[in-house]
């Protein structure tokens, strides 16, 4: 039976919770109360499993259901903020399991409305990479970038090029250098940034 090793007050009128299996639960004091939760108490597994489960695994999905409410996250976002809210491990497991049967989750329906949203405004690779950085694997973004790109890259680099007000006869090799690199920053290939400034 797990027992507490430390009941301290946290904020919001809320109790931190150690128990001695290494499980830390954030409860509020009706809750720690409720189930005699002070130093040194022995929990049984039946009160274990339900604060776990019960109390704690419930707030988590109410809480996955309200920030995917707000707005379409990735399975990563969405477990980096209930990590941030301090919710054990397998709380947010069963949150995301949740959300997911319930399709309220769903990293390819996300990978697909970015590219959707983002193709005027960055190059194929740049989606890929950015879709990278919010935990979308990159199967998935592959697909749906075979899906939903329909952008037309060089129109992009034109109009890029002229919203930097470039002009290859009046531009020496520093400002070349300079706008080559932007957009290849941008995630646009070579070979496509060439052509367009030698136009």
């Amino acid at each position: 039976m797990p027992a507490v090793r430390t009941c301290e007050p946290s904020e919001h009128g809320k109790k931190r919770v150690r128990l001695d299996n290494g499980t830390e639960l954030l409860l509020y004091s009706s809750e720690a109360r409720q189930f005699h939760l002070t130093e040194g108490a022995e929990i049984t597994e039946a009160d274990y499993e339900k604060l776990l489960h019960e109390v704690v695994g419930k707030r988590a999905k109410k809480r996955a259901l309200h920030l995917l409410e707000r707005m379409d996250r990735t399975e990563k976002q969405l477990r980096d903020k209930l990590k941030a809210g301090e919710y054990p491990a397998v709380c947010i497991d069963e949150a995301v399991d949740y959300v997911k049967r319930y399709h309220y989750l769903d990293d390819f329906r996300y990978a697909c409305n970015f590219v959707r949203y983002s193709q005027e405004k960055m190059s194929r690779r740049q989606i890929l990479m950015k879709l990278g950085q919010k935990g979308v694997s990159k199967e998935n973004a592959e697909e749906a970038l075979l899906e939903e790109y329909e952008s037309d890259e060089s129109g992009q680099i034109k109009a890029l090029l002229r919203k930097r007000h470039y002009v290859p006869d009046e531009t020496d090799p520093k400002e070349f250098r300079r706008t080559y690199q932007y957009l290849l920053r941008r995630g646009f290939q070579s070979s496509d940034i060439l052509r367009e400034m030698k136009k």
